[in-house]
């Protein structure tokens, strides 16, 4: 490498990289003038229990030891990577939002408290309580049945559907072995912000009782770039057959394009309201098609992993681009229909039901080239292997085992739904269950 390529290079440091998101940072179209560098390994990132602060000053070390400029920090995972960002940013002069606007997001209370002072029509009723209160059920005030989740959590792992008080009090021993696990990193995070009087900084470990909202769930995703927001993208997220889990993500989004407005304009407001710059994000809504309502669900800092390959096989560029040029203080600029297909999909391959047992045989080697023989530029990510216990799996939902996934393109949404079927088929497993 020359002395004159090497000034040009910049170091671009993603909290958490795996060879995955390597391979798919190097497609960008600037990749040939970057370094994609390591901040701390995966398995650092992902688990929060290990402590903030701990991860906070290791990451602070490797910066720190690292012979070269920091030209930019990426983060691609939920908290703690989320919340890492903002931090070392700030020390390092670079842009990215603010620590209290990305907290904003990441506190489920918090994030309710400023949907509703600035969207509040697409707000569901919420309260937030103690799950260490044993008479906490009394002060909720939420119609049956409702949801109950931890303020900061993964996947929806600890949310449980709450149809009476029997059920209530039935989830919270499990709510209350769990919670400390990520609330209590969670609250160091807090600690170091200016929060609002509503939110205290050891709130990390309460819980959030909200309205349960229907009809048809889709995600936005954008950019907020020196005040200037875009949108790049919307997808659906069909649900499974028992309707409390997606089937698949799917791009580009089915609904109306006055529905995708208003999710635009609500997205900006709050984003706006909370004051958040310099960064990516995706919100997930509802609508309510029959009442013509639409209501926010979450709202995360981040591009989301699952739309980048989507984004590529139909408009010819993932979102990788926006997410590094944002980082890097450019602005983003997202094609759109350059891709070979009219519409991709994210499909899950999941278990029928939230019942353990042991994987005595996953589809193999030769059963994933068949599909990718059958179904060119289909990816195909087996998450389990012989052996395997599925209560053991990492970030799962209360509501069924996610065992694989398949990333593909097609022509039409009939041809990715009956492709989501047969790749289905052609991928067997054999899951012995276990008794209770």
């Amino acid at each position: 490498m020359t002395e004159q390529a090497t000034q040009l290079t910049r170091n671009v440091f993603v909290l958490g990289l795996d060879e995955f998101q390597r391979g798919e940072l190097e497609t960008i179209t600037a990749a040939s003038g970057l370094n994609f560098l390591q901040l701390l390994a995966p398995e650092e990132v992902t688990r929060p229990e290990n402590g903030f602060t701990a991860l906070l000053e290791r990451a602070r070390a490797e910066l720190a030891e690292f012979d070269g400029s920091v030209d930019a920090i990426i983060a691609h995972w939920d908290f703690p990577t989320s919340v890492l960002v903002p931090v070392l940013a700030a020390e390092y002069g670079m842009p990215a939002p603010s620590l209290e606007s990305v907290l904003a997001c990441e506190h489920k209370h918090w994030s309710r408290l400023a949907q509703r002072a600035s969207v509040p029509d697409a707000t569901p009723d919420f309260a937030a309580f103690d799950p260490f209160d044993d008479d906490a059920l009394e002060g909720i005030g939420c119609e049956y049945p409702f949801w109950i989740k931890p303020v900061k959590s993964h996947s929806s792992q600890l949310g449980f559907k709450v149809s009476s008080p029997d059920d209530f009090h039935e989830a919270i021993p499990q709510i209350r072995e769990g919670i400390r696990d990520i609330g209590d990193p969670f609250n160091e995070a807090l600690a170091m912000a200016r929060l609002p009087e509503q939110i205290t900084a050891d709130s990390g470990n309460t819980c959030l009782a909200e309205q349960i909202v229907s009809g048809q769930q889709a995600t936005i995703e954008g950019t907020m770039f020196e005040g200037e927001f875009s949108v790049h993208g919307v997808f659906d997220s069909p649900k499974d057959e028992r309707g409390a889990h997606f089937a698949r993500y799917e791009y580009p989004a089915s609904l109306p394009e006055e529905i995708q407005t208003r999710m635009a304009s609500t997205s900006e407001q709050y984003l706006r309201h909370i004051g958040y710059d310099s960064g990516c994000w995706n919100v997930e809504f509802m609508w309510d098609e029959d009442a013509d309502k639409l209501w926010l669900i979450e709202v995360n800092t981040r591009i989301s992993q699952s739309h980048a390959d989507l984004l590529a096989k139909v408009d010819g560029m993932s979102n990788h681009e926006a997410a590094v040029a944002v980082a890097l203080g450019k602005r983003p600029v997202l094609p759109e229909g350059r891709g070979p297909f009219e519409v991709a999909g994210k499909l899950f391959l999941y278990t029928s039901q939230m019942a353990d047992g042991i994987v005595r045989h996953a589809p193999s080697d030769e059963d994933i080239a068949r599909v990718a023989e059958r179904f060119p530029e289909t990816h195909v990510d087996i998450a389990v292997k012989p052996g395997d216990r599925l209560s053991d799996l990492a970030d799962q939902s209360s509501y069924r085992y996610d065992i694989g996934t398949i990333t593909a393109g097609a022509q039409s949404r009939e041809e990715l739904v009956a492709m989501h079927d047969e790749i289905s088929e052609m991928l067997p497993f054999d899951i012995e269950p276990i008794e209770e």
